[in-house]
């Protein structure tokens, strides 16, 4: 069994990606966590309907549309930490790096609070305001991600599910590139009978810097073994319309672009994404950078153009880059090399990667930009975000409206906009294929087509960050408590795990509390929040039915002493215990320690003596806080120096002026360096309110008068890729999602056209599906199976285990036997006058009654031949033949297990010992070679013996005669 339901993307305007794939036996896949640039939670609700019943996590691409609510799940979603979690390396390391720069660009990003989750909003006067969550922090998200595990691609593993989940019964999983982003991936999972393809976002063409999708085998004819003829591949439907250009001519468009504007002294704007895209498009324009060699007096010499990169996670992301490259395309690796041997010739202590640029610097915090933007020239900038949505690209846009000669470069198509409302670069998007259909006479768009907007008006929604104010603050406090009643009605195992953002402000308000010398408005906020949270306990637990508390009734409920557990199960049959809270705060250490708390009597007096006589002192006692930004007199007296002077390092852990890579900035000393880094000037952005905050939306309009531009480097299928590989695949269930509606269904019809869909042709005919997102798709395999007893003559039958399959070889025959069933005398009486119940007829089995009203079923049995002359004659003794799966994973592992060495050399290809090379084609074969003429080798050694046992012994041989 298997069901597809989309819960976003599908046939949808919106970008996001969230899939469930339900399998045989309650096991449920959640593959992917998107959101799109509206950061609506409203969008989650049918994604936390199904949290408790999913089993494990699937993350294809570190992209907004792949990955973006997965910290606001993790923060918000109550059991959603304790899934298991897979992904490759690059996704994990720029997942986080993504997140991270869009919490701290983009204010809606922490998302508004449903109306509906506040308690009696008719307190409050007016309309309830649109109130922002608590957004997890760089610890949180890092908490986050290092709760992924990692997996490499082209290794199958079987994953582990989560505590609520059944066992997964040799589910498999294998990761394989997606050639979209840095350690994309497309998944194939393996569960009995069905072998699910899952590919969304995928990119055949090569690049510059990413690897190519990895369907097809080494030669290029033929599509890999596990990938082939899957029972269903769900596939993106997304640009899968347009044609794509050879990379070469899309680069030199882009290059010539860049040489126009400069050259009429303009600058060139880039929107991208944070971390997938742009880190092609980096090291693309590096690159470019390097091979310029004109000379001074050419005006749109690339020299004459300064070139950054503008995102707050720049340097963490370049940082994540270099340690990746066995990830990205063989070139990068073979580039690695070459730099490397130079610097051992050179005598160069320090490895140079090609990622250590020299013309591209980082720009990350907002001062930067003002004083990047008052020097003269022209600048070429990639920025985040593609959207013009948020981050600094927003920043630079307002910048580049005024001037004429000014481009702005989008470098993907903009199809798919925000739920409810078009983003800016989608607007954009619009005015360019609205002007560039003209410059051809069939209508068809030019993708040279440069436009002017010429003062044209565009509108977007504006969101702005307020205080709230005295009766939204109220409000605010009693959907926290409520928040906190809904808590304790979980497990206790369970409860610290749940609402992190609502219990650390809970919590830490409680244990704060003891804490005389910091008076802060958080504190102050938490002693009106314990309040209302008394108050909230009186009113029925933040209006929880009976039936809702369940058996936390005897504990929550006056005058409950009593539950009837009779047919209950698990933890409804145990009577329930009051989660304590936490004790102590921790740190990245673990627990705090007080050491006011391991004093003896007399040391306790001693420094009640001394508080007193010092009362009037501000130097912070021992085992007290200290509130933010104060410094105690002996950290005050280390941070100035002999001179007097002070280094220019920020305490909070940000950007070093000493060369040190911190999380916030980037190794100042070497290159690729951040812009203008004063470490001794305050950021001048402006001040986040403190506390709870709302959020305005506000429309407004500007005029714009710069250039527009389009080249695709969106790195994705295009309709080529697709008529090529489809047909190579040949999927019996085709599932296109993640798409707007018209090009989904475009490209139904056209894959319908690629493949036999004609039911009735047979084993060979394919299925296309389009569903809508909620919409539950029964996507199984369709197989004839049957139940069958074995007669006694076949009891003592040994089976060849094949896995975790028996496999026994038999020729027999089918019989029908009748079986009388006994039912209880109640039964019979109450079923003897029921005409329904006279006749029952199944798929595999037929229940009749005979006279005495007594049930008799019909099953089939398994038997041996007859041995009579007839039979004998017409019996055919089958081939002995070997049954099963060679992985040369495992077969590497049981060689090292030996004491022999074994390792990869290649897709496909195993070195034993030097001397025996094992392949395994696209089709399954293996190939078993034993390289004669190396050194130490001779005829008579037994490694290709022991290679070709060991292949023999994964191996279940099927004979008449076992």
């Amino acid at each position: 069994m298997f069901n597809f339901t989309s819960l976003l993307g599908a046939r949808s305007s919106s970008s996001a990606s969230i899939s469930l794939l339900q399998l045989e036996a309650g096991i449920n896949i959640l593959v992917d966590v998107g959101w799109d640039e509206s950061f609506d939670a409203s969008l989650l609700k049918s994604l936390e309907s199904h949290v408790p019943s999913i089993s494990l996590i699937l993350l294809t691409h570190a992209t907004t549309s792949h990955l973006g609510a997965f910290a606001h799940c993790c923060k918000h979603f109550p059991q959603f930490k304790s899934i298991p979690v897979y992904a490759t390396v690059p996704v994990i390391s720029l997942g986080r790096a993504l997140l991270q720069d869009i919490y701290a660009t983009n204010p809606i990003a922490a998302s508004t609070i449903p109306q509906d989750a506040f308690y009696n909003p008719s307190q409050a006067k007016g309309p309830v305001p649109n109130m922002l969550h608590q957004p997890p922090t760089n610890e949180d998200i890092t908490e986050y991600f290092n709760l992924i595990r990692p997996l490499k691609f082209s290794q199958p593993f079987e994953p582990e599910a989560s505590p609520s989940s059944p066992p997964l019964n040799g589910l498999t999983i294998t990761a394989y590139s997606a050639g979209h982003s840095l350690g994309g991936t497309i998944w194939h999972i393996q569960h009995d009978l069905e072998s699910i393809v899952y590919a969304v976002d995928w990119n055949q063409a090569k690049e510059t810097a990413l690897l190519a999708a990895a369907w097809l085998s080494a030669g290029g004819t033929e599509v890999i073994e596990s990938l082939r003829r899957p029972t269903a591949l769900i596939c993106s439907s997304r640009c899968s319309q347009r044609v794509m250009f050879p990379r070469e001519q899309r680069d030199s468009h882009l290059i010539n672009l860049i040489k126009t504007t400069i050259s009429n002294g303009g600058s060139v704007l880039i929107p991208s994404d944070s971390c997938a895209r742009s880190l092609e498009l980096a090291y693309f324009l590096e690159n470019t950078w390097n091979d310029e060699k004109s000379g001074p007096e050419n005006t749109d010499s690339l020299k004459n153009a300064s070139l950054y990169f503008a995102s707050a996670s720049a340097g963490l992301t370049m940082r994540h880059a270099k340690s990746m490259l066995e990830w990205m395309d063989p070139d990068i690796v073979r580039e690695f090399e070459s730099l490397g041997q130079d610097n051992r010739n050179q005598n160069q202590q320090d490895i140079k990667t090609p990622f250590d640029f020299k013309h591209l610097r980082f720009v990350e915090k907002a001062r930067q930009i003002k004083k990047m933007m008052a020097q003269s020239g022209p600048k070429v900038i990639l920025a985040s975000d593609l959207s013009l949505e948020w981050g600094h690209a927003r920043t630079f846009f307002d910048e580049f409206c005024a001037n004429e000669q000014n481009l702005v470069v989008l470098s993907q198509p903009i199809t798919q906009t925000p739920t409810g409302r078009e983003s800016i670069s989608h607007t954009l998007w619009n005015l360019w294929c609205d002007d560039s259909s003209l410059a051809k006479a069939n209508g068809e768009i030019d993708p040279d087509a440069v436009v002017e907007t010429a003062g044209q008006s565009i509108s977007f929604t504006h969101a702005k960050m307020e205080k709230l104010g005295e009766n939204e603050t109220i409000l605010y406090q009693q959907y926290l408590a409520a928040e906190r009643q809904k808590q304790w009605t979980i497990d206790a195992d369970k409860a610290t795990n749940l609402r992190p953002g609502v219990d650390d402000a809970i919590d830490d308000n409680a244990s704060s509390s003891s804490d005389e010398s910091e008076e802060s408005d958080d504190e102050q906020q938490g002693k009106v929040l314990n309040v209302t949270t008394n108050l909230s306990s009186a009113r029925h637990k933040a209006g929880l039915t009976d039936a809702e508390l369940g058996i936390d009734i005897l504990i929550r409920r006056k005058g409950h002493y009593d539950y009837d557990v009779r047919g209950k199960r698990g933890r409804e049959r145990m009577f329930p215990i009051m989660p304590p809270k936490k004790a102590q705060r921790s740190d990245e250490y673990g627990e705090i320690i007080r050491p006011d708390d391991y004093l003896r009597a007399e040391e306790r007096e001693n420094l009640a003596n001394d508080q007193k006589a010092h009362k009037s002192s501000k130097e912070v006692e021992m085992g007290q806080k200290r509130k933010w930004g104060q410094l105690s007199q002996t950290n005050l007296t280390a941070a100035i120096d002999i001179n007097g002077s002070s280094k220019k390092r920020k305490v909070s852990g940000k950007t070093q002026d000493d060369g040190v890579y911190t999380d916030s900035g980037y190794d100042t000393m070497g290159n690729g360096t951040e812009f203008g880094d004063d470490s001794d000037s305050d950021d001048e952005a402006p001040e986040k309110p403190e506390g709870p905050v709302k959020v305005v939306y506000e429309t407004k309009t500007i005029t714009i008068n710069m250039r527009l531009a389009h080249a695709d480097f969106s790195g994705l299928h295009d309709r080529r890729s697709m008529q090529m590989l489809i047909p190579l695949i040949r999927p019996r269930k085709l599932v296109l999602t993640g798409g707007d509606p018209e090009e989904t269904m475009a490209l139904q019809a056209e894959c319908e056209k690629l493949l036999d869909t004609d039911t009735s042709s047979g084993d060979n005919a394919s299925e296309v599906f389009t569903p809508a997102v909620g919409e539950t798709l029964n996507a199984s395999v369709d197989t004839n199976a049957w139940n069958v007893k074995l007669s006694d003559a076949l009891g003592n039958i040994k089976w060849q285990m094949v896995g975790s399959l028996g496999v026994y070889p038999l020729s027999g025959q089918l019989k029908a036997m009748a079986i009388t069933l006994a039912q209880p005398q109640h039964q019979a009486k109450r079923l003897k006058g029921d005409p329904a119940s006279k006749a029952i007829t199944t798929t595999s089995t037929e229940v009749t009654t005979d006279a005495n009203d007594a049930e008799v079923e019909t099953v089939p049995v398994l038997d041996v031949v007859a041995s009579t002359a007839a039979l004998s004659a017409t019996r055919v003794v089958a081939r002995p033949l070997h049954v099963g799966d060679v992985r040369l994973s495992d077969l590497r592992r049981r060689m090292q297990s030996m004491g022999v060495g074994a390792e990869f050399r290649g897709e496909g290809t195993l070195l034993v010992n030097g001397q025996v090379v094992v392949r395994k084609s696209a089709v399954g074969k293996i190939e078993v070679e034993a390289v004669i003429g190396l050194p130490g080798f001779s005829i008579t050694d037994s490694t290709f013996d022991i290679v070709r046992t060991r292949i023999y012994e994964s191996l279940a041989l099927i004979s008449q005669s076992s």
